[in-house]
């Protein structure tokens, strides 16, 4: 299994998948056609959940993401905590900047949904 490494844009989020054990995104997210953008991504994710690294660490740091974006972060966060239930471990960093409330509490919430704990991490 490849890593992906995509460099972001003003409208796209910068990506790492490592089969290693290590996601990232992070930047913005405001596709028009998110499904285009993220249907490989979530293609990633599901052949990596067959065979996870013992730890995965998540780290989402997104400045900002619309609404059609926000569907696919889910979906890809709710296949990982998949992960889980086999015994491996997940560690999920959600990144804000601070006095960024709308950004936070979208962790937050993602986090209760999928009744998961997220470290929530504020930088300036």
């Amino acid at each position: 299994m490849d890593s992906v490494v995509i460099e972001g844009s003003k409208k796209t989020p910068k990506v790492l998948l490592d089969p290693d054990g290590k996601i990232h995104i992070s930047g913005r997210s405001i596709h028009e056609d998110p499904a285009k953008f993220y249907n490989p991504l979530l293609l990633w994710i599901f052949d990596y959940i067959k065979d996870p690294s013992e730890t995965t660490t998540v780290d989402i740091e997104l400045e900002y993401f619309n609404s059609g974006s926000a569907k696919f972060i889910l979906n890809i966060l709710q296949a990982l905590v998949g992960i889980t239930k086999k015994g491996n471990k997940l560690i999920m960093n959600w990144h804000y900047e601070e006095g960024d409330d709308d950004i936070l509490e979208r962790g937050e919430y993602y986090a209760s949904i999928l009744n998961t704990n997220f470290n929530f991490i504020e930088y300036q």
